[in-house]
């Protein structure tokens, strides 16, 4: 008011006889409450205390925010360390947008980068992927090299692998060429079907599964008995010869005997074969108290795990080769069945183990889960 009618602190002072201390007070006393701070017996009403408070946190967070660009143009000069530290904010539910401007980054910068970056990890999976698609032999799949890539470390979808197939042209050579059955046309005794497809024993060596196939070579036919454990799908026995004697299928039996010291109660499947009705090999189940079960006539289904395991062989190793003579099939053969098959292959009936590895982890009882066969 002093102010405003042109008046002089001092005049006033002088001509009412008032301290000059006090009018200064008065008037500021009033500037207080023109501007809503409280007076003198006039506190602030409840709204006027949040305005102060939101006004001090933000005046905080400006200086919170200005030590934080000064400190990390200090301390952080390279934009590859301030793009670090958008992506931890990301990962904390903190958008892209909101970092890149708190930063004083460009979010067209960062996105750029982020492209760049990926490059060499893509340039590595690649890397990675044809090893191991050698590694199997040019035999895997997009499913499988998906669970390959992730035992390296990699984060990595089955689009993904498609694609990166197609880009490098690795594609399975799968080729049917011959296919055969043993002779059921017999008047031999025939078993029963005990393992009536029960293909998931709880325990290793309570049921094996049985069978012949045939393998091309330059110097005529080679004939392969295997017995599998259907417990890990392990071949635990196989046999190979130029013909297929009863003696052939009890040779593939006497090696997984010797290897497994397999107990009495022991299920045998095979088909309804010439070979596995024979004496000879009926003979052999009967001294070591094993029970023979067979195939239903004409029902491939009910052999099922031996079948599937030919078809693999054949697609992943034989048709892929021109075997000269029997010796360098019965050597290829055993490659596949011992170096790959049994230690390697991924298995997805196993939980994409191989077979080796899933009996070690059951050893120790580790869960494992168990799907259809494949």
């Amino acid at each position: 008011m002093i102010k405003e009618q042109g008046q002089s602190i001092q005049n006033v002072s002088e001509s009412m006889s008032i301290g000059q201390t006090a009018i200064r007070r008065w008037l500021t006393q009033y500037g207080a409450e023109q501007s809503g701070q409280p007076g003198i017996g006039k506190p602030l009403t409840a709204e006027q205390q949040r305005i102060r408070q939101l006004e001090a946190e933000n005046l905080q967070l400006r200086q919170d925010v200005t030590i934080l660009k000064k400190g990390l143009g200090l301390l952080c000069p390279r934009n590859e360390m301030i793009h670090q530290l958008i992506l931890q904010l990301q990962k904390e539910a903190i958008p892209v947008q909101h970092s890149c401007r708190i930063l004083d980054v460009s979010r067209s910068g960062f996105y750029e980068a982020q492209r760049r970056s990926a490059k060499p990890v893509v340039c590595k999976a690649s890397v990675h992927l044809k090893a191991a698609f050698m590694a199997s032999h040019q035999s895997y799949g997009s499913r499988r090299l998906v669970t390959a890539m992730t035992n390296e470390g990699f984060n990595i979808g089955r689009y993904k692998v498609r694609s990166l197939m197609r880009k490098a042209a690795l594609k399975p050579v799968w080729k049917r060429k011959f296919v055969h059955t043993t002779d059921s046309k017999h008047d031999l005794p025939i078993a029963a079907n005990v393992l009536n497809r029960q293909f998931n024993p709880t325990a290793p060596n309570l049921a094996y599964v049985s069978d012949i196939t045939y393998i091309r070579t330059g110097a005529g036919w080679l004939y392969l008995a295997t017995v599998l454990d259907l417990y890990a799908r392990k071949v635990v026995g196989w046999a190979m010869a130029p013909s297929m004697p009863a003696k052939l299928v009890c040779d593939a039996l006497n090696m997984a005997i010797q290897q497994r010291q397999s107990a009495p109660g022991l299920v045998v499947h095979s088909d309804r074969g010439s070979q596995y009705a024979s004496e000879l090999y009926q003979d052999l189940l009967a001294e070591h108290g094993f029970v023979c079960s067979m195939s239903r006539k004409g029902n491939c289904w009910d052999n099922a795990v031996a079948e599937r395991f030919f078809l693999n062989l054949k697609m992943e190793r034989v048709w892929q080769r021109q075997y000269a003579n029997h010796a360098e099939a019965k050597a290829d053969i055993t490659d596949y069945i011992v170096g790959f098959y049994n230690c390697k292959r991924i298995n997805s009936a196993l939980g994409n183990l191989s077979p080796a590895v899933y009996e070690r982890k059951m050893a120790v009882r580790e869960p494992i889960v168990v799907s259809e066969i494949t």
